[in-house]
């Protein structure tokens, strides 16, 4: 599957907003202000600026509204999830060229809140996936521990843990100790 760099970035941003849900009385990882000051940075999103509460409370209903796609049971919902999203967004296309980026496009106006950039950008990356016939590419992790959402871009959809190093490890380390426990017994 081809997926264009922006597109690309724009998927893993969808999943890192979404992995900031506090799961089981875990932490929220977009708690404050700072938090959220902190996710623009490592995602380098563009044209931030004075954020405060209401800035945090918009970007949080949009990662609530981002998993709910996640958890769409087919295309059609999927799609009327994204369609709200995007349109609330207020839209815009553009096609741009800046910080070293080739040129690739911006669903977002220029004076967007951070919120409405997330919504568009995130937004329209899930969109291409449904457009592609590939929702199934977006997963939640199967270890029982977890839940973090995933979008697997395997050739042949086969990824099930979000992190083969953590998740999938320690999943089969386990097995393997029970197999080698089960045989000595």
């Amino acid at each position: 599957m081809q997926i264009p760099h922006d597109t690309r970035n724009a998927l893993e941003t969808v999943v890192s907003l979404v992995n900031t849900i506090p799961e089981a009385g875990g932490a929220d990882g977009l708690a404050d202000v700072e938090a959220l000051y902190g996710f623009a940075r490592t995602h380098r999103i563009s044209g931030v600026g004075e954020l405060g509460p209401r800035d945090l409370r918009a970007v949080q209903d949009v990662r609530t509204r981002l998993a709910e796609v996640f958890a769409a049971s087919g295309p059609r919902e999927a799609s009327d999830l994204i369609n709200r999203l995007v349109a609330e967004a207020g839209t815009t296309p553009q096609l741009t060229d800046h910080d070293g980026y080739d040129w690739h496009v911006h669903y977002f106006a220029p004076d967007a809140s951070v919120s409405d950039h997330l919504a568009a950008d995130c937004g329209m990356a899930l969109a291409f996936i449904v457009v592609a016939g590939e929702q199934e590419r977006l997963r939640r992790c199967e270890a029982p521990d977890c839940g973090h959402a995933f979008v697997d871009l395997s050739r042949n959809r086969s990824r099930r843990y979000c992190d083969s190093r953590t998740c999938g490890n320690r999943l089969h380390v386990a097995a393997y100790r029970a197999r080698r426990k089960e045989a000595a017994g």
